[in-house]
């Protein structure tokens, strides 16, 4: 409905664009300036600002590479000579400034120099010497303090009004290195001991004008708007020319597109829930993601199978049509039953109907989940029975315990589960016992507080031994 509006309104805009061509184009022209001289005020600003960045992380790049340089080749050697390093360098007789100290002291000169230039070292744990200068001394740096010890390898960058002038401000965080960890842990004025390679020891923070370059770039930029706008309302007088062609072609061409887009959404609809059909939402979702292996481990989960019994005898006493009809009425009913239980189906094969708990997404309810699907399975088996005039019944076999679930193949793909879990759940339900739910103690541990069982004894089970096992008869209560 939004669309047809709208291709309505767009066809109405066409001819009468056709009839008062020249009006038309006069205020689209207009609206060409203007349009054009706020998006070069907008570029105006972002060139300004990507070049502030680039600037400012070259300095903050010098400085830094400056304090690694002094660190290794001057303090590393001279503190062989028994030469003082300290901050208090200025007043001793013989010394040289700590590397921060250093850093400090050279951008306080690059500061001094360049008037609105401010370059600074601070952190939340300053020295004692620098309590009234090492912290935070506006929002900015505030900011760019706490954002930065969350996010240590970006940066914090802004434009805002800087001590009178529009300025770029940057921040990056100054991390401890492993050569430094001995100094700050162990010098009797350091506020933190515990320093770790990697932490936000401080933040440096630059801040640039940006005045001069503003009023630079936007000089340039006026005189391309105005060689635009004259460009613009060329092109809008080449448009007249052409439109009244294009409105046919136009239209045509706007219609084929809404059917073919119509054709396409209702293709994707049946795609999409044929792929969940066959898939579980979350897988399917993945796939569609383009994932191309899926697999997940999970730690526990509880599996059912049921096979039915007395299918082999009805198959020789109905024809092949009806029996595949009483198959999918009876597999349907417990497709049903699976999602008013939250489960997912896993799988049929032949007349044997799998599904299981807690996957793809865990639930840790999952082995209750499947004892009340099973319980009504049998419920179920016996309406189809009296309503078909069948004999069928249902083994149940259950067990929970780890599984690896997920999709493998190119073509005819399902979602599958492996594992010891599974082998023994399938082995629960071929050695169990018509009409009765057979499940491991392992099943048996996590629901005895909340059904009624009977103790089986311990079966031989195939490829498993001695097994102990239990026979679900209900709910408690």
């Amino acid at each position: 409905m939004r669309f047809r509006f709208l291709l309505r309104l767009w066809n109405r805009f066409l001819r009468l664009l056709y009839r008062r061509s020249i009006t038309i184009l006069g205020i689209l022209l207009g609206v060409g300036i203007v349009g054009t001289l706020f998006t070069f005020s907008s570029l105006s600003s972002n060139i300004i600002e990507v070049q502030a960045l680039e600037n400012t992380k070259a300095y903050a790049q010098a400085l830094t590479e400056a304090r690694t340089l002094y660190s290794s080749e001057v303090v590393s050697r001279l503190k062989d000579l028994q030469i003082p390093v300290t901050h208090d360098y200025v007043n001793q007789s013989v010394g040289i400034p700590l590397p921060v100290t250093y850093l400090i002291a050279l951008g306080d000169r690059l500061s001094k120099d360049n008037p609105g230039f401010s370059v600074r070292l601070y952190s939340d744990y300053p020295f004692p010497w620098r309590k009234d200068t090492g912290g935070p001394q506006d929002s900015f740096e505030t900011e760019a303090l706490q954002f930065l010890k969350q996010n240590p390898d970006k940066v914090f960058a802004r434009s805002e009004v800087y001590q009178g002038l529009r300025s770029f401000r940057y921040a990056q965080a100054d991390l401890m290195k492993a050569s430094c960890i001995d100094c700050h842990n162990s010098h009797v004025d350091s506020p933190k001991k515990d320093w770790k390679v990697g932490d936000v020891r401080g933040i440096l923070t630059l801040s640039q004008p940006i005045e001069v370059v503003a009023r630079q770039v936007d000089r340039g930029l006026q005189g391309l708007s105005v060689l635009l706008a004259f460009m613009g309302s060329l092109s809008i007088l080449g448009m007249t020319i052409v439109i009244s062609k294009l409105r046919n072609i136009s239209k045509d061409l706007e219609i084929r597109v809404q059917e073919r887009t119509l054709e396409l959404n209702q293709e994707k609809e049946k795609s999409d829930q044929l792929l969940l059909n066959i898939l579980p939402e979350p897988i399917a979702n993945r796939l569609k993601d383009g994932h191309e292996q899926i697999s997940d481990g999970f730690a526990t989960v509880t599996i059912l199978f049921a096979d039915i019994v007395g299918f082999t005898p009805l198959s020789e006493q109905v024809s092949p049509d009806k029996l595949v009809y009483l198959l999918n009425l009876l597999f349907s009913e417990f497709d049903h039953l699976s999602d008013r239980h939250s489960l997912e189906k896993i799988k049929t094969i032949g007349d044997a109907y799998m599904v299981a708990g807690g996957l793809p997404d865990p639930n840790e309810r999952h082995a209750a989940a499947i004892a009340d699907m099973a319980l009504d399975m049998l419920e179920a088996v016996q309406r189809f029975n009296r309503l078909h005039d069948t004999s069928l019944d249902l083994r149940i076999g259950m067990n929970s315990g780890p599984v690896t679930a997920g999709v493998i193949g190119k073509k005819k793909f399902i979602y599958d589960l492996w594992g010891d879990a599974v082998n023994t759940a399938s082995r629960m339900e071929s050695h169990g016992i018509p009409g009765k739910i057979q499940v491991t103690e392992t099943t048996y541990n996590l629901l005895a507080d909340q059904y009624r069982f009977t103790q089986r004894g311990v079966v031989h089970i195939k490829g498993k031994g001695e097994m102990t096992t239990y026979l679900l008869e209900g709910k408690i209560g």
